[in-house]
C-alpha cells in the first residue's frame, strides 16, 4: 500500500501528524503526500498545534456532507 493510500486510511479514523506519518508508515514527507491527496480532490484541513513551544501541523479530512437536493 503507498504511503498516500496509508495516509488516507488513517485520516477516515482521525487526524495525523508528521511524527505519527513517520512512527506509522515510515513516511518523512507528509506535507508532500498531503497535497497529493488535496490534489487528487481529499479536502484536508490543516490546524497549527503547539506543543512545549514546538509548532506543529495536524491534519483532519473534512467530511464532506451529501447534498439536499
Amino acid at each position: 500500500m503507498s504511503h498516500s493510500a496509508q495516509i488516507l486510511n488513517h485520516l477516515t479514523k482521525g487526524p495525523i501528524t508528521a511524527m505519527d506519518a513517520l512512527n506509522n508508515y515510515g513516511c518523512f514527507r507528509l506535507a508532500a503526500r498531503i497535497n497529493d491527496l488535496r490534489m487528487s480532490g481529499h479536502q484536508i484541513h490543516t490546524e497549527i498545534a503547539n506543543k512545549d513551544g514546538k509548532r506543529y501541523a495536524r491534519y483532519h479530512l473534512v467530511e464532506q456532507k451529501a447534498s439536499d437536493e
